[in-house]
């Protein structure tokens, strides 16, 4: 390269691989539609919505018809969203209301809905991408244009943007996409989530890629660095990491068994990671019940919701985590006074000290769908700090008759209380995406600071061992339920730190499954010792 040539970028490493080729940029959303003119006729106008939301339905279901596992899922996730029935009756009640155009009342309506997923944090934070990628495909079609996406493309490339909608990473083809580069994004996204899925090299977080003029970029899926190219250089095709095969037991090559679960968070969920050959559920979201209740559901009605997900593991072991609301998390029912730090305020299991007839009766329906499913039920809380908080959930799950009570260990306190909190409990698992966002000060959804939520961080792996340790001097499980476990590289790490179960997004499965059978379980210790002694990320990936 020339001394012109621009220097390295670096962002965060969330799918291994390392590829070379030219660039292809994806076209940005869609701006704001515009607020005028009014229509001649409301009615009219209105009677747009459900026709556009049809077509736009129609189309991603013939292409999730077309695809396979985790893609299929989200692509069926994303047809549901465009033809919600609520977003077309508030974008129908602002166009009869305010004499919106159909297009900017739709702009508006979903906002309002991808305002009211981000106020929820966490998972349903994650979920915005999808609605926004749902208005502006609903937008696209009430005004006539193409809808934003990644372009066809005639030779293999190197996808950058600023970010991808989940439908169009659902559809991506690894024979033609080369590797993956974002701006935006973080380790937990579904951009990771699936480009892990179908073995291709990405990179999100990558400050300054969309002003970088490059007609070709090197991208390194392991160590997180992008940098220009010669065009007149041959392509690198990602090289595939790992074996393929997986024999559906979780364990080590000599035989250390490490339980490989899914993370689900309705039936369509449960039905993927069962598909994708999950031993059990290491984390079942119960919040997708409650978001759009007014009222809290009957016991009656969180069983049935909470059997339809337990259904495809009649037999197996299920960890179903109680709700997780609060402040950040508002539900009508619960009335959560205002916080000036929501995110350090009353959620999680802290709701339950001063609401526990919540918590008892969704106990009940959980311990009611358990004996309906035939499921091996155990529940875990969310947002738990001392081993005093532990005992007095552990207590509630007992007098509810479920046998096993555990804790999410989601609070760098937690993790330094493991010992103490296993005393009293069950099991614990570690959130590892909401550890890492309290550990760093950093919130995970904020692309500026998403390489300080790489769980390749030493001082992350460093707590993940304080637990591992105390799981061994209780001889009680700990596992991992974030999308750190997701990484099959990662993965051998977090067993040879001590954690008995690994649970994920169903499009990781089965390369996980794979990547702990190659190696003995000393060999992961090794590579544990080697990743906790780095002095970051990147030299953490690079130990073998």
């Amino acid at each position: 390269m020339s001394e012109s040539t621009p220097a390295r970028l670096g962002g965060v490493a969330v799918s291994p691989g390392r590829a070379r080729g030219p660039v292809v940029r994806v076209a940005e959303a869609l701006g704001e539609p515009a607020s005028a003119p009014a229509p001649a006729n409301a009615e009219a106008e209105a009677g747009r919505i459900g026709p556009a939301a049809e077509v736009v339905a129609q189309r991603l279901e013939a292409r999730a018809e077309a695809a396979t596992g985790e893609a299929a899922t989200i692509l069926i996730t994303t047809a549901a969203m465009a033809a919600d029935p609520a977003l077309a009756a508030q974008a129908r009640k602002l166009i009869t209301e305010q004499n919106l155009p159909a297009a900017r009342a739709v702009y508006q309506a979903a906002e309002g809905f991808a305002e009211a997923l981000a106020a929820a944090g966490g998972y349903m934070a994650e979920r915005v991408r999808d609605v926004r990628d749902v208005r502006d495909r609903l937008v696209a079609e009430l005004l006539g244009v193409a809808p934003p996406g990644v372009p066809e493309l005639a030779t293999p490339s190197v996808l950058v943007a600023r970010d991808l909608a989940p439908a169009d990473t659902a559809g991506l083809d690894p024979a033609k996409v080369l590797a993956l580069v974002t701006e935006e994004g973080g380790p937990t996204s579904h951009t990771a989530i699936l480009a892990r899925a179908l073995g291709i090299p990405a990179v999100v977080a990558v400050k300054g890629i969309l002003d970088l003029d490059a007609k070709a970029l090197t991208v390194d899926g392991d160590t997180g660095a992008v940098e220009p190219a010669d065009p007149a250089e041959p392509v690198i095709a990602a090289v595939a990491q790992g074996p393929a095969e997986w024999n559906g037991t979780g364990a080590t090559k000599d035989g250390h068994v490490v339980k490989v679960y899914g993370n689900v968070g309705s039936p369509a969920d449960a039905q993927a990671a069962a598909d994708a050959g999950a031993e059990g559920v290491g984390l079942f979201r119960t919040e997708f019940c409650f978001l759009d209740a007014p009222t809290e559901p009957s016991v009656d009605e969180q069983r049935k919701a909470y059997a339809a997900v337990l259904a495809p593991f009649r037999g197996k072991p299920v960890i179903v985590r109680t709700l997780d609301a609060g402040a950040d998390k508002p539900l009508a029912f619960l009335n959560p006074d205002a916080e000036p730090n929501p995110a350090l305020g009353v959620r999680g299991l802290r709701v339950a000290f001063d609401r526990p007839e919540v918590l008892d009766r969704q106990l009940e329906a959980i311990k009611g769908a358990a004996d309906d499913s035939g499921a091996e039920v155990s529940v875990m809380a969310p947002m738990v700090a001392t081993a005093e908080e532990a005992a007095w959930f552990a207590e509630r799950v007992r007098a509810a008759g479920i046998a096993r009570a555990g804790v999410m260990i989601e609070i760098p306190a937690a993790a330094l209380s493991a010992r103490e909190i296993l005393d009293v409990v069950d099991f614990v698992s570690v959130g590892t995406n909401d550890l890492a966002q309290y550990t760093f000060a950093a919130d995970r959804q904020l692309g500026a600071v998403a390489k300080l939520n790489d769980p390749w961080q030493p001082a992350l792996l460093r707590l993940l061992k304080l637990i591992g340790d105390a799981a061994k001097a209780t001889g009680k499980p700990a596992g991992v339920c974030g999308e750190a476990a997701a990484d099959p590289r990662l993965a051998v790490v977090l067993a040879g730190l001590g954690l008995t179960s690994l649970s994920m997004n169903a499009a990781a499965v089965r390369s996980v499954g794979a990547s702990l059978a190659t190696v003995t379980l000393a060999e992961a210790e090794t590579r544990a010792a080697g990743a906790l002694a780095s002095a970051n990320p990147a030299a953490a990936r690079a130990v073998d």
